[in-house]
């Protein structure tokens, strides 16, 4: 078996991970922790969890006689954000690093996965394997902790010495015992409170526990409502997702995070796919003009479909309402025309936050045709 890790080892290197780990399939401490989090009501409304909740309990709820568990870590843009691009009549917010290669992590990953499982398939006809991106009931950390790729940082990151934290996992669940990788059984954070100190909107109600009701990348990504209004100000400009607690990580700081070759992503980038924007900002003043149609060209193949148009459209609101855009009133006010109670309600928030006299007063005027109680809730007093 170790000449069949050693051809996993060099088949997940040239398809551009790197690190890999081999777990064995057992039931995790994460697994008890996860029901302790979901009970206190920590997953917002990630339903889905509880509904699979007897399937994470054991790998072999993904893949039926689980026995090993290939981990593989592939890291992404690490770079440092430039300023927001300065064009007139448009306006930019902030996007999660791991977007900047505009492809969904999925599409890149999956087929390397498959060409993983297949050479495996070709040296033993008989196992059974399956290969998966953070879709699965599978605790991907912590089975990430078992294969010695890191340790769980106070912001529940998987981290690790040499990569930090900026990276995808990845599995391969066979029915074949492999020889395991020695667990990762120490933390390297120590005092460090960096990152529970930077959250903006105070996401850790301990070390290592995410509400992530208040977790910016839930807010603007996973939540599918609107973020309550005592959490708006502080998105500030993250129109996707958000990197504060990894951005302040002493790990994440190092030179070499940002000189690694290894960037899985390189390479995927379709000039004509990209979003409009630039490394680290999304163009915003675009989305209000966009169809259905129009929105799936652009983002159909990126990791913001998942909050598909009326998402991005709501963060792109709650953005230019925090960089108080006054020239941006107008696609403002046009929302409120918006068949989307929600959005007509951001839309009222974001005008007020401009704190103009003139558009108040116009507000007034939509006040007396508004009914829906949502609405009417973000009207002034």
């Amino acid at each position: 078996m170790n000449d069949l890790v050693e051809q996993i080892r060099e088949t997940a290197l040239s398809e551009g991970f790197a690190a890999m780990g081999i777990a064995p399939a057992v039931t995790s401490e994460g697994f008890h922790q996860l029901v302790d989090w979901i009970e206190a009501g920590y997953a917002g409304s990630m339903d889905y969890l509880e509904r699979r909740l007897d399937a994470y309990r054991h790998p072999t709820g993904v893949l039926e006689g689980t026995k090993s568990i290939i981990v593989l870590a592939m890291n992404y843009d690490a770079s440092n954000r430039g300023p927001a691009p300065s064009v007139e009549g448009s306006a930019y917010g902030k996007t999660a690093r791991y977007t900047w290669s505009g492809v969904d992590y999925h599409d890149v990953i999956h087929p390397k996965l498959k060409r993983i499982v297949r050479m495996i398939r070709e040296q033993i006809p008989e196992a059974n394997a399956r290969g998966i991106v953070d879709t699965a009931p599978l605790m991907e950390r912590e089975v990430a902790v078992l294969a010695g790729l890191g340790w769980r940082g106070k912001n529940t990151l998987l981290l690790n010495k040499q990569l930090g934290s900026y990276f995808f996992l990845a599995c391969v669940l066979v029915d074949i015992d492999l020889p395991i990788d020695q667990p990762h059984d120490s933390s390297h954070c120590g005092t460090c409170s960096a990152c529970l100190d930077a959250c903006p909107t105070d996401a850790f109600p301990s070390a290592g526990v995410l509400d992530a009701s208040k977790c910016i990348s839930y807010l603007t990504i996973e939540n599918p409502g609107l973020p309550e209004s005592s959490l708006r100000s502080d998105i500030d400009e993250w129109a996707f997702g958000c990197d504060v607690c990894q951005e302040v990580c002493p790990w994440n700081r190092r030179p070499s995070r940002q000189q690694n070759a290894a960037n899985g992503l390189r390479g995927h980038r379709e000039p004509a796919d990209e979003p409009q924007g630039h490394d680290g900002w999304l163009e915003l003043t675009s989305l209000f003009s966009m169809t259905e149609d129009q929105f799936r060209s652009q983002f159909r193949r990126t990791p913001f479909w998942r909050t598909k148009r009326r998402g991005m459209l709501r963060n792109a609101i709650i953005v230019l309402g925090n960089q108080k855009r006054r020239d941006a009133i107008e696609l403002l006010f046009t929302t409120l025309d918006d068949p989307d109670p929600e959005l007509r309600a951001i839309a009222v928030w974001a005008i007020c936050q401009m704190q103009d006299s003139e558009s108040l007063d116009r507000l007034r005027g939509y006040r007396q045709t508004e009914n829906d109680p949502i609405v009417l809730a973000e009207f002034p007093g």
